[in-house]
């Protein structure tokens, strides 16, 4: 008789064993990837935070402009945002400006702001508009037709490429 009750005991033992072993959770890599995807989503939170916080100051600036810019420069936004939605608003020397992981891509600058003729979309490097040996990055803008938007999307697009 106290054969049986060895082996119940042994049974036992090894279920409570398998049992402890399926309660202990989650693997070494389990847990590393879910602390990788929280620290994911953290930085999502302060990119949204920070690209919200960005356009809102961007459209700050764009308030202050005064007519016809304001409404060309509130297109802009509306253009950029759509063509490349990767880039961030944010200001930059106070101007409405929008980059690319941190580094300036486009801008713009009001006449306004210093005292020119007009108002101008820029470039920095960081954007992908080389073409050959010498190319464009500025354009002087007087008014924003269908033809202008179309190529200033273009123009984004690429930059952002």
């Amino acid at each position: 008789m106290s054969q049986p009750e060895k082996n119940g005991t042994q049974e036992s033992a090894k279920s409570t064993a398998a049992i402890n072993k399926k309660s202990k959770g989650f693997t070494d890599e389990e847990r590393a990837a879910m602390k990788e995807r929280a620290k994911e989503q953290k930085a999502e939170a302060r990119a949204n935070k920070n690209k919200a916080e960005g356009e809102s100051d961007v459209l700050a600036k764009i308030a202050e402009m005064p007519e016809p810019e304001r409404a060309m420069a509130k297109r802009l936004h509306e253009i950029i945002k759509a063509s490349a939605p990767v880039l961030s608003p944010k200001t930059w020397y106070g101007m409405p400006a929008y980059a690319k992981d941190g580094k300036i891509v486009c801008f713009f600058q009001s006449a306004q702001k210093f005292n020119t003729r007009y108002a101008t979309l820029g470039f920095n490097d960081t954007a992908n508009l080389d073409e050959g040996a010498m190319w464009p990055t500025s354009f002087a803008l007087t008014e924003l037709t269908e033809a202008c938007e179309a190529r200033i999307s273009a123009l984004v697009k690429k930059a952002v490429s």
